[in-house]
């Protein structure tokens, strides 16, 4: 099946006191259609500057200085700005990762809902004002009407991250990019955002790209994963195959390390180091020095990526 979205070998760049240094490193993953795709990976790996690239949003110093990025098969890189405002929202479109800094806080939540809507959709004003209730209801928001007229500040947090999803789909887009969507959430309303992401994924036949570092989200709304470290991809493969056997010796860690209630006083098992920054990146794996399990290739070679029987991709010259 060809990929709706799919990203080839990117590399994204900073333009530091150090010189252009590499954030992201030759990334590669694919969504198809309908499929939910998790990247996974700690604060700091590239998670969401991958998304801004994939948007468009990235801004001076950080750069896009190789690759490709297609939607449907048409290249997103190089198009100029009004071409790219006629495929984000309608096409593509993203949930930030902070909705309380997200929205406006001087125009009403409505306000800004119907600004996206006469933006992607042809409708007057009046048909806009009626779709913008519409979508508040969809998203599960009470007395719409009423909310519609309210401000940022009156709303909870969970109800920020509704009014945030409402406007991302305000254009109808094909592919949903949901960066952290439950951060700062109390764990009873990420459940019910997650609910609602998958109903509403299903209702409207979109594909998601969820970006989070929360291994629980993936297990409840992905297909496949794709974990990432110190800018590059490490393993991808699917959720089911990620839980019962990983492979790259980061996303064994990462699994080890996720509480077991059948092991309520077992001392959780942490990897040791931290990931290094993009300017201390080293010339063979950048996992070398956290690993329990580094050889000499490991230090002085970058591992390629390598397909295994089942079909998990990983990068790693002991798998």
């Amino acid at each position: 099946m060809t990929p709706l979205f799919r990203i080839e070998k990117l590399l994204v760049s900073l333009d530091s006191t150090h010189g252009r240094v590499s954030i992201v490193d030759s990334l590669s993953l694919t969504v198809t259609k309908g499929e939910t795709v998790a990247l996974v990976g700690e604060s700091g790996c590239g998670k969401s500057v991958t998304a801004l690239a994939a948007m468009g949003l990235l801004e001076s110093p950080v750069h896009i200085t190789g690759g490709e990025i297609y939607l449907n098969d048409k290249s997103l890189l190089g198009l100029s700005n009004k071409d790219l405002l006629k495929i984000r929202g309608r096409q593509i479109s993203m949930i930030f990762q902070e909705p309380m800094t997200s929205l406006n806080p001087v125009l009403t939540v409505g306000e800004q809902i119907k600004e996206t809507l006469l933006a992607h959709e042809t409708l007057n004003t009046r048909e806009a004002e009626r779709e913008t209730i519409n979508l508040l209801e969809r998203v599960g928001i009470p007395s719409p009407k009423i909310r519609a007229k309210q401000y940022p500040h009156e709303f909870s947090g969970g109800m920020k991250q509704r009014v945030m999803i409402a406007i991302a789909l305000a254009g109808k887009p094909k592919l949903l990019i949901a960066d952290e969507p439950t951060t700062a959430l109390d764990t009873t309303i990420q459940a019910q955002i997650l609910r609602l992401l998958a109903s509403l994924k299903e209702d409207l036949g979109m594909s998601m790209l969820l970006i989070t570092h929360n291994l629980g989200l993936v297990a409840q709304v992905a297909q496949r994963v794709v974990i990432m470290y110190a800018g590059q991809v490490v393993e991808e493969t699917t959720v089911t195959r990620l839980f019962q056997s990983p492979k790259h010796p980061y996303t064994q860690g990462l699994l080890a390390s996720l509480p077991d209630a059948s092991k309520h006083r077992a001392r959780l098992p942490t990897i040791n180091g931290s990931m290094p920054t993009p300017t201390n990146y080293a010339s063979g794996c950048q996992f070398a020095e956290r690993c329990p399990h580094t050889q000499t290739i490991c230090i002085s070679k970058k591992p390629p990526r390598r397909r295994m029987l089942g079909g998990t991709i990983t990068a790693c010259w002991l798998t």
